[in-house]
């Protein structure tokens, strides 16, 4: 999911950035009319440190990757902030390990930020729909996983013909990611449910809804 540098196009690595500096800026505007920002500070932080230390376990796919990415539980937990936590993740990344472009971090960004956020209102309008909170976690976490696929084969394929190959690969090697984060993001929402709901965006009825 980490594109390296000198692979997209300028024009792509443009939009990349004005998007995700927009998105940064609107989602921060969003989230502080929700919550007090400042407490946020601590669940931004583990959720940015668990994003860095997974997508560095990585399977090279050419010019890109394959590894856990947890954008659906990072979306779940943040809301729309976790662009902003991922984006973080992605310039020390690419700083300290060399993992993923500098100039790309904008359309990386993109990729696993778009979905992070539209799993969060997913995650939050579908509660106490008569759904359990497992079962919508895991659906909001390999949905996540699928968008982000879809995106990363949209950026490739906009970058130009050469790429088609290339992005037929990398979306059949997501796939087997997008159950097993959907079932570790179930888990994990159902453990925090359980010890910790307040980190999670609603006020949950836990005996009912983990039953």
């Amino acid at each position: 999911m980490h594109i390296s540098d000198g692979v997209l196009s300028e024009p792509v690595i443009a939009a990349g950035w004005i998007i995700t500096i927009i998105l940064i800026f609107v989602t921060f505007r969003i989230r502080m009319k929700e919550v007090d920002i400042v407490e946020e500070i601590p669940k931004f932080s583990i959720m940015t440190a668990a994003f860095f230390v997974a997508s560095l376990i990585h399977l090279p796919i050419g010019p890109t990757s394959v590894h856990p990415i947890l954008n659906g539980l990072i979306g779940v937990i943040l809301g729309p902030i976790a662009y902003a936590s991922m984006f973080v993740g992605l310039i020390l990344q690419a700083l300290l390990f060399q993992h993923g472009g500098i100039t790309t971090i904008g359309v990386n960004a993109l990729m696993v930020g778009i979905p992070a956020i539209i799993v969060y209102y997913i995650f939050k309008g579908g509660y106490g729909k008569g759904i359990s909170l497992k079962l919508l976690a895991v659906i909001c976490g390999g949905l996540a996983i699928a968008m982000s696929a879809v995106l990363l084969v949209v950026v490739l394929v906009s970058t130009g013909q050469d790429f088609y190959g290339l992005a037929q690969v990398a979306f059949v090697a997501h796939l087997p990611l997008i159950v097993i984060e959907g079932i570790l993001t179930g888990a994990i929402v159902a453990y925090i449910a359980r010890v910790k709901p307040e980190l999670l965006p609603m006020k949950l009825k836990i005996k009912e809804d983990l039953k």
